[in-house]
């Protein structure tokens, strides 16, 4: 209890109050512009904290990263440009019903949600962290290769193109990741002796050309760059109506905050696939899986919950054991080195008063999303106003500055638009986008734990199902696989049952059952 009460006092610090306000407002500012992502904010803070002692230090990058993590939602709903990799999952979910004009809903419930995931992460975090990340450190590489299988395979599940296009999208995403220097041998591979390609394709310019240059190319070339938007709308009274939304789907939120905290809690994991795999969960189990793609809040809301809650989670491996979860907390991790405090079982004896205290600035933070997040969202409708020329310049900027402010290279500019230029041409072939995301990022995930597993059982197949928890992760993905080829084959059994069939049978039962 004393160390509690320790803790509330160190949040009490004015400094302390001061720096959560304005790394708040700093996340929700790069989050909320196309290009920019979470991480690059995080990093940006980084040359801050050399100045601010290090519970300050953590508390910016807390608070700055779970505010840009809900606000890349906005310009994901607004223009089809998600601001992080997580709210790729479901941009084109939200981006469709604000063209049916229900922006204001979209946002609304991602906001809602996400707080609610992002409280339920943070209390597992306090109450859950020691004996979660035990597990979580149990994982060796075969169930790393079944939970990277296992998202990859939600590529076809999160598709509204259909199964096939899914796919295809997929392997163009598995083939893009395998650019680079091999993981095990060390060699070049497909770099064509391109030295900017050594250490593979830069994800975030990839990511902002195949979203945003792709919906410029789409403007210019169908001649809609020199126009308003469809229908010019303010996005207003976000929180009407959201209530009786999220009691209706509260199953979503509860699942998406539950599979968002624990994929979180894996090393290397992360609230990206945490927010792929909710998403596909949500369309699997969802009463209206028709609906998903068309504009549709279920999805939205259970994979908003896994967003924050992954974010919260993956903190649980970085401050008990010093292992990063994700990008972010692998920042953070370099942060408390530098601050003299290496991340371990010992931090709960020697700072323990000083680890309470960034537990509950989760809480805060995650409370504060309501009302920033609110302000934010309200300045940011405002950009449903501006003529499409103007607005199509500043995104192109914030396209190349967000491009190039990642590795500070020209190239990664090429890169952006190549993928802009690709993006395009598959649009216009009616395949998704969404899945070469998927495919980029989890496609090192996949190679290098299926190869080291290999490398472990000497070529065994079969030792990929002799842990107990890759069997199950392992019956989980060959289950999700084998699902469409179930229903397809259910499909077929019932077109070439003959009409009669069904006829005659109450009709011999009724004979049956007279003799």
């Amino acid at each position: 209890m004393q160390t509690i009460f320790e803790a509330f006092r160190l949040i009490a610090d004015p400094q302390v109050i001061l720096t959560v306000v304005l790394a708040s407002f700093f996340g929700l500012f790069v989050g909320a512009v196309p290009g920019l992502t979470a991480t690059m904010a995080t990093a940006l803070l980084v040359p801050m904290t050399f100045f601010m002692d290090p519970l300050s230090s953590v508390a910016a990058i807390v608070a700055c990263t779970a505010m840009a993590i809900t606000a890349g939602d906005i310009p994901g709903c607004l223009l089809r440009i998600p601001g992080t990799p997580a709210s790729a999952a479901y941009t084109d979910e939200t981006y469709m019903m604000t063209k049916k004009g229900l922006g204001a809903q979209a946002l609304g419930s991602s906001l809602v949600s996400s707080v609610i995931g992002g409280l339920f992460g943070a209390i597992v975090l306090i109450f859950a962290a020691p004996s979660l990340a035990r597990v979580a450190l149990n994982f060796s590489s075969f169930e790393y290769f079944w939970l990277a299988a296992i998202g990859l395979t939600c590529a076809a599940l999160v598709s509204s193109s259909g199964y096939l296009p899914g796919i295809i999208s997929l392997f163009i995403g598995l083939a893009i990741s395998t650019v680079g220097m091999d993981v095990i041998s060390g060699s070049p591979r497909f770099t064509f002796g391109v030295v900017d390609l050594m250490g593979g394709v830069s994800f975030v310019p990839a990511m902002i050309g195949m979203f945003a240059l792709s919906e410029i190319f789409h403007s210019l070339v169908y001649g809609t760059a020199r126009h308003r938007f469809a229908k010019p709308q303010k996005v207003s009274g976000i929180f009407s109506g959201i209530m009786p939304l999220m009691a209706k789907y509260r199953t979503n939120i509860g699942r998406g905050s539950i599979i968002g905290t624990l994929i979180g809690i894996l090393p290397g994991a992360g609230g990206d696939i945490a927010a792929w795999i909710t998403y596909a969960t949500a369309r699997r189990f969802s009463k209206e899986p028709e609906k998903f793609g068309t504009g549709h809040p279920e999805g939205v809301i259970e994979a908003g919950a896994a967003n924050n809650a992954g974010l919260s989670g993956a903190w649980v491996p970085a401050l008990v054991f010093g292992v990063p979860g994700d990008a972010v907390t692998a920042i953070a991790v370099g942060v408390l080195y530098m601050k003299g405090l290496n991340p371990g079982p010992r931090l709960f004896e020697t700072q323990g008063a000083m680890l309470y205290a960034v537990f509950m600035i989760f809480l805060i933070a995650n409370l504060a999303l309501l009302p920033l997040g609110w302000l934010a969202i309200r300045a940011a409708s405002r950009i449903l106003v501006v003529p499409r020329p103007q607005l199509m310049a500043l995104i192109l900027l914030s396209c190349v500055v967000g491009s190039f402010a990642i590795n500070n290279a020209v190239f990664d500019i090429i890169v952006m638009v190549a993928f802009g230029l690709i993006a395009f041409a598959l649009s216009e072939a009616r395949i998704p986008i969404a899945p070469i995301i998927l495919g980029v990022v989890l496609g090192p995930m996949l190679e290098q734990n299926f190869l080291t597993s290999m490398t472990i059982a000497n070529g065994n197949l079969l030792a990929f199902f002799e842990r107990p928890i890759a069997a199950v992760l392992g019956a989980s993905a060959i289950l999700f696989w084998s699902m469409p080829l179930l229903g397809l084959a259910l499909r077929t059994s019932r077109r070439a049952r003959p009409p009669s069939a069904a006829l005659d049978q109450p009709q011999e039962m009724g004979r049956t059952t007279s003799l």
